[in-house]
């Protein structure tokens, strides 16, 4: 399979997140540009320009991409929400000074500007008092308008939106996530060397096994996850006579590597990422 090209370095990270899991899924699946565009509604030229982060991926076609992989297509839709709400920089300016004499505020902006743009004005401005036009024959001098306090609401708000979209994301893509970790996915539990997990593996529900862990079937599982969903891959595959090393949670070269050969071993794509088609053999 041919490598991917190196994402462009202007690219977000959020989007680069996105793109990340993306091409993973689609590599999972063995399909090629030409058959994602015989299966979706996206040329193969559209694919190519969304994969290499040259064009932002619609919400749609990461449904239908998800879809065509028969994944659940949650997490990736979390992922393009994150991306798709990245607050725009605010644009560094100089406080807005009153014009002496005509009562308006420098910059060229004019009256309810704050409202049309989303940010919230407050002024000292006593009531009654003139703020804008030209003063009429015989009527006083108008006092110089005093400085807006203008606060940036829109941004203040989508940094809020994303920073909280950010943090479920990450609950999502961490190997245990959703995944059905049960009771033990919401203990706090730390994976990684020095600590090792037991196995069952007699464990069995519906013809399909179980090491006491995890119960999803489609949670995609790769290089640095951690979490209840490594244990049970790591559990299955020491079941199955391909030794992952130490039953500890965390998803090193070791666990991609006796996943690789698992793989190769049930004929599929050897990627070593855990998905659905390996999740089933696994429970075998």
């Amino acid at each position: 399979m041919p490598r991917w090209k190196s994402l462009p370095s202007e690219l977000p990270e959020k989007d680069r997140q996105l793109i990340v899991q993306l091409r993973r899924l689609k590599d999972h699946s063995g399909l090629g540009l030409a058959a994602l565009a015989a299966k979706t509604g996206y040329s193969r030229s559209s694919w190519e320009r969304y994969l290499n982060g040259k064009q932002p991926v619609p919400r749609k076609a990461v449904e239908e991409l998800a879809k065509v992989c028969g994944t659940d297509p949650t997490k990736l839709l979390v992922l393009h929400e994150v991306a798709e709400r990245q607050p725009p920089e605010p644009a560094a300016g100089p406080v807005a000074e009153p014009v002496a004499g005509t009562g308006a505020v420098g910059g060229g902006e004019g009256e309810g500007a704050g409202e049309e743009t989303g940010e919230a004005a407050v002024t000292d401005e006593p009531a009654g008092t003139r703020t804008s036009g030209v003063p009429g024959p015989g009527a006083p001098e108008p006092r110089a308008r005093p400085a807006v306090r203008r606060v940036p609401l829109r941004y203040a708000v989508a940094g809020a939106v994303a920073a909280a979209a950010v943090a479920f994301t990450a609950g999502l893509l961490v190997a245990g996530g959703d995944g059905g970790g049960g009771d033990e996915a919401a203990k706090p539990v730390t994976y990684g060397p020095g600590r090792t997990y037991d196995c069952d593996h007699e464990g069995r529900k519906d013809g399909a096994a179980y090491a006491g862990h995890s119960t999803t079937v489609e949670a995609l599982v790769g290089i640095n996850g951690s979490g209840p969903d490594v244990v049970e891959v790591q559990c299955h595959l020491q079941r199955h006579g391909f030794d992952p090393g130490e039953i500890d949670g965390l998803y090193g070269p070791g666990v991609e590597s006796a996943v690789k050969e698992f793989q190769k071993a049930r004929k599929l794509v050897s990627d070593g990422i855990v998905g659905p088609d390996t999740w089933a053999e696994l429970r075998r």
